[in-house]
């Protein structure tokens, strides 16, 4: 993954340290995307996860002591596959969920921040990967089986 910090410093911080685990919650435990779930498939359309609250998408929080932050900007737009976004439940509710597109989506233009996009090698693997948890078969947009963010960091 690649952030856009020049351009949405805050929304970028937040993701980064949930791969990271450098944030804690309020029994002073890491909390991140490590060993959370990708909770909601949609073919031809995006891959959702970070709730690693609740695992359904019920659960969020942010690094800023909130459930959620405003959003920062929609400066970046959803003209891609492979674009990291924020999920969230209406304007000004970013916190721990976020999307990666999987086709270019312009109706979420201006509703949902845009912060980072899959970085590929000569070989593709990262959007392969995406493209194989977008091929998961569901049941209610819901993965039949786990798929279970392994190891996140930063590099």
């Amino acid at each position: 993954m690649s952030l856009f910090a020049d351009t949405v410093p805050k929304t970028a911080e937040n993701f980064r340290q949930f791969c990271t685990g450098e944030t804690k919650n309020s029994q002073g435990r890491p909390q991140g995307y490590k060993g959370s779930k990708f909770h909601r498939v949609i073919k031809d359309f995006m891959i959702q996860g970070g709730d690693f609250l609740h695992g359904d998408g019920t659960g969020s929080t942010s690094i800023y002591g909130t459930r959620s932050f405003p959003d920062e900007n929609f400066t970046l737009k959803h003209d891609t596959a492979g674009l990291l976004s924020m999920a969230n439940s209406g304007p000004n509710t970013n916190g721990s969920q976020f999307f990666i597109t999987t086709v270019p989506t312009p109706f979420l233009n201006n509703k949902h921040v845009v912060f980072g996009r899959v970085l590929d090698n000569d070989n593709n693997q990262s959007m392969d990967v995406v493209r194989k948890i977008e091929n998961a078969r569901t049941t209610r947009e819901k993965p039949n089986l786990d798929v279970v963010v392994a190891m996140c960091g930063e590099m």
